[in-house]
């Protein structure tokens, strides 16, 4: 799993001085009474062209994270690798279109609806009469009550990693013909449409043997544009093929094969000839444009047009969903984008002949606050981290550079463009120095009181310090591994042997050199002054600026964990300007960087932190699949907490309220007024802090269209295929296949 990525398949609770429900209010009659549709912040980045522009033939290779332990995504370890094929090779009666939004998948349904709701929900699915297993028989009625029994949580034999909605169908049956299904639900389910995408056949879901073990290694029946020929663990590939069974418009390209390719290595397989398709990280997307000379789709450039040289400087970060890892950011070289020796010669000619495509992933990168110990047991000090953050500061370090749309994430629950966004960031509020302050002050912790330093006892353990402000240099960070001790390093312990009892800061006069801005690495240098985070017209109580809060002889110091490999610079990058931010309001961050095999696990999900960094993946179905990330903690029966993917450990009975009513609700508009409350509601207590959407790059030869960074939409397998010789693509983005 990356650490930047937890997926719903990964898939909150504090002592509160101040209740959530009552401070989202105003926030609430506001997004009530916004209905204006959202739209995706970026577009996606396919290089779309008429299937008529298309060979027919040739096989795709397409870089994945690793060859998945299974092809059941329903499974705990499946993975990306496993809903990319199966997204190729089953059916889905529903796919997500360009904003993120579920719509019908005419090969498979002609149509679905809602027929009745008293007594009991009814949903009647009319299939599509063309739809055939790979086998020969027809898709109906035997293959979705096979899933739903075990999906349904009833038979413990089944290994399931989730069973949501199929725990709320009473019976499925056929309906007035064998191309009918007939689903009646012992319990209201609004978020039906997420139901029975992917179906297995029967043969996979009829018997617990069959359903643990019969779909780890292949498929033997499907029903897609390609069925699966080969999984080969060894060399590290999955092979599909055209299915000659396929009713719908038949795919262009022969095979696809997915191959295992670490992303640190993804550069050179494209310059070797091994793949022709990867999601890479920004600094392998600068040496390619630098090497491809900013040939493309879209080159890597900035909001202005002209090129960006600083890509790197900045890397981007992955749900749960509750299925796929998602790529994170590869430590910065040496050499740099814009440098010959990034790349060599040879591997130059060949990158020239690939193109890059950039869009923003349907995830979104947060930090996260354990409520459940120390000071952010406190609301108030939860909020006055919150007020502390300039969150748009922090989306332009990451997307800036890359020439994406420098837009702060406003909702937990859904992106923007989906039918459940809306920003409700108001029910906390915007950055603002003071009012942090005041919060800090409230909750007891206040700037120049007596410190009492703990003293280390043990050898070899001393934290390292950052200089003081004006020296530190977070640009240049200590050195990272990704195995190994935890490092430690403490932001604003300097800040207190600085400030006096006046509380008057060194060097307070916000004085100092400035570098260009644009370059994340230069703008960190210049961060470190006092005052570098206080926008416009931000007033502060005079002569407490920086200066630690305390509480009882003790600093108010948080422990910030983050991973130290080579494929998480971008939240390292990320969280030292958080801590910067921290310390301008007087709290001090210990920077602890631990091994990437350990960071989730160890720590995220052990609730050994205080404050950490990582992605949930954007679902259609937020009621559904937010509500365990959010659901209020609860003891178990053995006196342990039982958190589910709640891992900041806050939560609220009206949260848990508006989550329960929102699922239960068959009318689309209440769903989503219920779910926009509970966003609201979260928001206010504090207990993560959406930040940015997460860069999507993708590099793909240039003669390959349809495919590249999708966005929110399922990819459509059977468009992608290579140009006719002399053949050119529209230009437009937004243009569509037909056939």
């Amino acid at each position: 799993m990356s650490h930047d990525d937890v997926g719903p398949r990964a898939v909150k609770r504090s002592v509160v001085f101040l209740t959530a429900g009552a401070l989202a209010v105003p926030a609430l009659a506001a997004c009530s009474a916004d209905e204006e549709v959202s739209k995706p912040v970026a577009a996606q980045d396919i290089a779309p062209a008429a299937r008529t522009l298309l060979a027919d033939g040739g096989t795709l290779r397409w870089a994945v994270d690793a060859v998945p332990g299974t092809l059941n995504t329903f499974q705990a370890d499946s993975g990306a690798a496993t809903t990319r094929v199966a997204g190729a090779v089953l059916p889905s009666m529903f796919r997500l279109d360009t904003n993120g939004r579920p719509e019908i998948d005419q090969d498979y349904l002609e149509s679905a609806k809602v027929e009745s709701t008293e007594p009991k929900q009814v949903v009647v699915y009319r299939l599509n009469k063309q739809a055939v297993w790979s086998d020969g028989r027809k898709i109906g009625a035997d293959d979705f009550a096979a899933q739903w029994r075990a999906l349904s949580g009833r038979d413990s034999a089944y290994w399931t990693a989730r069973n949501a909605g199929y725990d709320r169908i009473e019976k499925v049956e056929r309906g007035a013909n064998s191309h009918e299904v007939k689903v009646t639900f012992g319990k209201p389910y609004a978020d039906w449409r997420s139901l029975f995408s992917p179906l297995y056949p029967k043969d996979v879901t009829g018997s617990p043997n069959s359903f643990n073990d019969g779909a780890r290694t292949g498929l033997k029946v499907t029903s897609g544009p390609f069925s699966v020929k080969n999984v080969d663990a060894k060399a590290g590939t999955i092979t599909l093929a055209r299915n000659p069974r396929w009713w719908g418009r038949p795919a262009k390209l022969s095979e696809i094969v997915l191959v295992a390719v670490p992303r640190d290595q993804r550069a050179a397989a494209l310059a070797g000839g091994k793949i022709d398709m990867a999601d890479i990280d920004p600094e392998e997307a600068g040496r390619i444009t630098f090497a491809a000379g900013n040939q493309g789709s879209t080159s890597l450039r900035g909001p202005s047009g002209t090129a960006t040289a600083d890509a790197a400087s900045a890397s981007a970060p992955a749900e749960p969903s509750g299925s796929a890892a998602e790529p994170s950011a590869a430590e910065p070289s040496s050499a740099g984008p814009g440098s010959e020796s990034g790349a060599s010669s040879g591997e130059r000619q060949t990158l020239r002949g690939f193109a890059l495509h950039k869009s923003l992933e349907p995830a979104y990168t947060q930090l996260a606050l354990n409520g459940s110990r120390g000071p952010l047991s406190d609301e108030r000090v939860r909020r006055a981290v919150a007020r502390a953050l300039d969150r748009k500061e922090l989306a332009g370090l990451v997307l800036k550079p890359l020439g994406l749309p420098v837009v702060p994430v406003g909702s937990h629950l859904a992106l923007s463009g989906q039918d459940a966004y809306a920003d409700n960031s108001g029910a906390l509020g915007d950055q603002d120095t003071a009012q942090a302050q005041t919060l800090l002050s409230e909750a007891g912790w206040v700037p120049g009181g007596p410190i009492k330093e703990e003293k280390k006892k043990t050898a070899g353990s001393e934290e390292k310090r950052s200089p003081e402000p004006s020296q530190k240099k977070s640009s240049e960070p200590s050195e990272n591994k990704s195995s190994g001790p935890e490092e430690k390093k403490t932001a604003g312990a300097d800040a207190t042997k600085a400030a006096g009892s006046d509380g008057k800061n060194a060097g307070g006069d916000d004085k100092g050199p400035r570098n260009e801005p644009g370059d994340p690495a230069q703008e960190h240098d210049r961060s470190g002054m006092p005052g570098a985070y206080a926008p416009k017209g931000t007033a502060a109580p005079a002569g407490t600026t920086g200066a630690v809060v305390a509480k009882d002889g003790k600093p108010l110091q948080l422990r910030f964990v983050l991973p130290s490999g080579a494929g998480s610079a971008t939240l390292r990058t990320v969280g030292d300007r958080i801590a910067r931010m921290l310390e301008k309001v007087g709290i001090r961050t210990e920077i602890t960087k631990v091994p990437d095999d350990s960071y989730f696990k160890d720590h995220v999900a052990a609730g050994d932190y205080d404050l950490a960094l990582y992605s949930w993946p954007a679902s259609a179905y937020p009621a559904t699949d937010a509500r365990p990330i959010y659901a209020k903690p609860v003891p178990a029966a053995d006196g342990s907490l039982s958190i589910e993917q709640n891992y900041t450990r806050i939560g609220t009975d009206q949260v848990d309220q508006l989550f329960a009513q929102a699922i239960a609700s068959l009318d689309g508009k209440e769903e989503r007024d219920l779910v926009r409350k509970a966003d609201a509601r979260i928001w206010a207590a504090a207990g993560s802090i959406p930040l940015y959407q997460r860069p999507q790059l993708t590099v793909t030869r240039s003669d390959l269209a349809n495919a590249g960074s999708f966005g929110f939409q399922t990819p459509v397998y059977e468009n992608m295929g290579f140009l006719k010789k002399g053949a050119r693509p529209p230009a437009s983005p937004s243009a569509s296949p037909s056939s």
